[in-house]
């Protein structure tokens, strides 16, 4: 072959060879294929064999409560190739909203808590009413599989022990995920990230389960949480959606949407496996332009790994620039960073594989449909980190 032959092949090559580590992307959840106008809120867990679950809310509009249904799509060779959407929580004309999901590390048993809507009803109304009892009142449910999605029971209300009765009348949970502690004298405790109305005074919580999933009990608000502006009429909360990850030692960081004050991810940390909270604080390093983020323990020292935690959101003044951090200090800071996609990024939520891909199930296209992407830490870092045992589940 002559050279410049030699050199024509290379060009040729050049395109593809460069492209062979990026992220391979597959669209999930699409409205018009999976039969709603509108699919949104994505949470992706990993059950105990490996099929990999997607949930979402299939909407009867483009709207936070409009008929919602909960939904699930599973992937049985870590998120190349998916099943049809199935409905998995549908209450007739009342919105089932926020899902967020957990896997028992020893049963394999999944958990999936969500929120209903009297029917008609949304959030921003005024409408809804505190305590249990009414059709004006906000409910907490959860559903669980013991088969990787498969089969679901029945929905158990759960609102008495998750939400408190007087003065609380929105809570969501997450969206996104759930975390089990492994360590310290919590391990094996079930939380899930909850804030509570009314509607844009919102503070954060945890709900933990100490046998896994049975009983359920709710930690105390975060402090710090609300500017102080004098009675609720007046008072304007900093925090909104919620998601947590276990630290090395066994205390529990919170990751949160930014309702007011600087335009940055809001913090706090537990010492009680989710009882109390530090005051709520600014996450510099971490911009948050009003939208749901997914934070992800991704390796522990526990397992003769190096600490790294993943955080997915849009980095802009819009829900756009979508960008994977590693923090390698609990959280604290975030050094390293890629832009996953460039283009409308809006909700996500970050899982690890069985083979120590990251995945990142995420709204694109102005919300249109909800992708997953797969990708190496080797990507994530440009060639500066990767995994200590290759294959080895982190």
């Amino acid at each position: 072959m002559t050279r410049g032959r030699l050199a024509l092949l290379l060009l040729w090559l050049l395109p593809s060879l460069v492209r062979a580590g990026d992220p391979e992307l597959v669209d999930v959840f699409s409205p018009k294929a999976d039969g709603f106008a509108s699919i949104r809120i994505p949470s992706v867990v990993v059950g105990k064999n490996g099929t990999v679950l997607a949930f979402a809310e299939g909407r009867a509009d483009d709207a936070d409560q409009a008929k919602n249904r909960i939904i699930l799509k599973r992937s049985k060779d870590g998120g190349r190739t998916w099943e049809k959407a199935k409905v998995i929580a549908e209450d007739g004309d009342k919105a089932l909203n926020n899902p967020c999901a957990a896997v028992e590390r020893e049963s394999g048993l999944v958990l999936l808590l969500y929120q209903s809507y009297p029917a008609g009803v949304n959030e921003r109304s005024g409408k809804i009413q505190p305590g249990y009892a009414g059709d004006l009142v906000v409910r907490n449910w959860l559903i669980t599989s013991d088969d990787d999605g498969l089969t679901w029971t029945q929905p158990r209300d759960v609102t008495k022990e998750t939400k408190r009765e007087s003065r609380v009348t929105t809570i969501a949970g997450g969206p996104g995920i759930g975390i089990q502690l492994r360590h310290g004298k919590h391990a094996g405790r079930i939380l899930m990230p909850f804030n509570e109305g009314p509607f844009g005074v919102w503070n954060i919580y945890a709900v933990y389960s100490d046998d896994k999933g049975k009983t359920w009990k709710m930690g105390d608000a975060a402090p710090g949480g609300l500017l102080d502006a004098g009675d609720d009429k007046k008072k304007t909360s900093m925090v909104n959606e919620a998601q947590f990850v276990e630290l090395k030692d066994g205390s529990i960081r919170f990751n949160v949407r930014r309702w007011s004050g600087k335009a940055v991810r809001k913090t706090c940390v537990s010492e009680d496996g989710g009882v109390s909270w530090s005051k709520v604080d600014d996450a510099p390093d971490l911009a948050d332009p009003g939208c749901m983020g997914s934070v992800l323990r991704y390796t522990d020292p526990a397992d003769g790994a190096r600490s790294r935690i993943l955080f997915s959101g849009p980095q802009s003044t819009k829900r756009e620039n979508g960008t994977v951090f590693v923090s390698y200090d609990e959280g604290k800071t975030w050094p390293t960073k890629r832009v996953l996609c460039q283009n409308a990024f809006a909700y996500s939520c970050l899982t690890a594989l069985p083979d120590g891909t990251i995945g990142c199930l995420y709204e694109a296209n102005g919300t249109s449909k909800i992708v997953f992407a797969r990708f190496t830490l080797d990507w994530l870092t440009e060639g500066q980190d990767a995994l200590e045992t290759e294959g080895k589940q982190p």
